[in-house]
């Protein structure tokens, strides 16, 4: 799918100066084989949010998300050629962050360290590009409204992991943790963060053209993520209904939204 090549492409870009060259590989490996649903379900959102602005743009209109009219203008002289290598970078950012939190779950849940000195080496190697893949996804982000919906992606992943760990450990209900509406199911509880990504891919998606995530875009998403689980599959295996279903937003959808800053969770 060309989509998720241009995102994987300009995700590898992000970490393309990261050294020693073993750490460079390690970091390509995982992007060589990464499921690129969040980073093309932020395509797709601009897309679906891109067309339901222009039914309803009104020349008269105030800037949203803050956007002073000089920028407004240069978003629009940047034409169509600019702007998709702008919201591809923007995808590789939501990629980039996911990555590096999935790779932090599976290390935290196996406990290499406590293995062999190969995987605990190995475990090192992955806690670092861990962390950088998140701090790159982090940088591409950090100019969006969509930043303040990646930090509290990465924040919710932390509580959450700790939650599990409490669980397993049967401390959760002597220290009074909320149980949630994971049910406090460990499995639940580490699918969050698929959800939470799909919910920043969104975000992201919208608010790089100008928009808010709809009503019916975010019901088409959680309905998708209630069946992922804790992993993405190839996106052509999932996304074409997905985007299709985006597609079929309603004037009156995207009217409500209007009313809604884009600055909004």
């Amino acid at each position: 799918m060309e989509k998720a090549d241009s995102c994987r492409r300009a995700a590898a870009e992000a970490v393309a100066d990261v050294e020693p060259p073993r750490l460079h590989e390690y970091l390509d490996s995982i992007l060589d084989r990464a499921s690129m649903v969040p980073a093309v379900l932020t395509l797709e959102s601009a897309a679906a949010m891109r067309t339901e602005g222009r039914v309803l743009e009104d020349a008269d209109e105030p800037c949203r998300d803050g956007e002073s009219e000089p920028d407004r203008n240069r978003t629009r002289a940047a034409g169509p050629d600019r702007e998709p290598a702008r919201i591809t970078t923007h995808a590789a950012g939501v990629q980039l962050i996911y990555e590096g939190l999935r790779l932090t779950r599976s290390l935290a849940h196996d406990e290499p360290w406590t293995a062999t000195d190969a995987d605990a080496s190995d475990a090192d190697l992955g806690i670092l590009a861990a962390d950088i893949l998140v701090a790159r996804g982090f940088y591409l982000l950090a100019r969006t409204d969509a930043a303040d919906k990646a930090v509290r992606t990465v924040q919710s992943f932390g509580r959450d992991q700790t939650r599990r760990d409490d669980l397993e450990s049967g401390t959760e209900t002597s220290a009074g943790t909320a149980v949630g509406t994971d049910g406090g199911d460990p499995a639940s509880i580490d699918a969050n963060l698929e959800r939470d990504v799909l919910e920043l891919a969104v975000r992201t998606g919208a608010v790089a053209v100008g928009e808010t995530p709809s009503p019916r875009l975010h019901a088409v998403v959680a309905e998708f993520a209630a069946d992922v689980g804790t992993s993405f599959p190839p996106v052509e295996d999932c996304l074409t209904d997905l985007h299709a279903r985006a597609r079929e937003l309603s004037l009156e959808d995207s009217t409500t939204d209007r009313a809604t800053s884009a600055t909004d969770p």
